[in-house]
């Protein structure tokens, strides 16, 4: 993928009204994986490529009033539909490209991305951003609501040895953006990878 992320846009943004009609039953599975991050109340947390913000309620819950959440999206249309599902209360919506940041260095507890790395135009460079957000210590969740197979199968394709989700390939390429992988799922239900950043 180009660092042109017109396609991006234009791909989420014609299917932004729809899109949680398209998937109404990941909601338990969101915050299954928000339960795996271990937030404590008074966190700080972004949401990272955020869409229409589905992480954003289980977040809050986790954070409680006196933490931060914010979800961050390339795509206005996406965030659009956060508001209008009313997901706005829940944290900070911000309408910004998650490979360039607009938050200062070690300013968050945790990074929460949904469906995010195929959307990378550089990997590395891009998590390494996700990183200098994030303080000594915190944590990342990598996460979709089902795993690598079933996505494929969804998608009419096969999982490929480049797949970027792929354990073998994941970890090495975490460690060379600044995180260390601790847990590692890939099930029919979910994908989750936790880590955390490096000291």
């Amino acid at each position: 993928m180009s660092d042109d992320h017109t396609h991006v846009q234009e791909f989420f943004s014609a299917r932004a009204a729809a899109w949680d009609d398209r998937f109404p039953d990941d909601g338990p599975a969101y915050a299954a994986a928000v339960a795996d991050l271990d937030l404590r109340p008074g966190d700080r947390v972004l949401d990272a490529g955020c869409g229409t913000g589905r992480a954003l309620p289980p977040l809050r819950a986790a954070v409680g009033p006196s933490g931060v959440v914010a979800g961050v999206d390339l795509t206005a249309a996406m965030l659009a539909a956060a508001t209008r599902a009313g997901r706005h209360r829940e944290g900070g919506l911000l309408l910004a490209d998650v490979t360039a940041l607009p938050l200062r260095s070690e300013s968050l507890d945790a990074v929460f991305a949904a469906g995010l790395i195929a959307h990378l135009p550089r990997p590395a460079e891009n998590l390494r951003e996700l990183a200098r957000v994030v303080r000594p210590g915190g944590t990342l969740a990598l996460f979709h609501p089902i795993g690598r197979a079933a996505l494929a199968a969804r998608q009419g394709r096969r999982i490929t040895p480049d797949d970027l989700r792929a354990e073998g390939n994941l970890g090495p390429l975490l460690a060379r953006s600044g995180w260390r992988m601790t847990s590692y799922v890939d099930e029919d239900a979910r994908f989750l990878a936790l880590a955390v950043r490096a000291d």
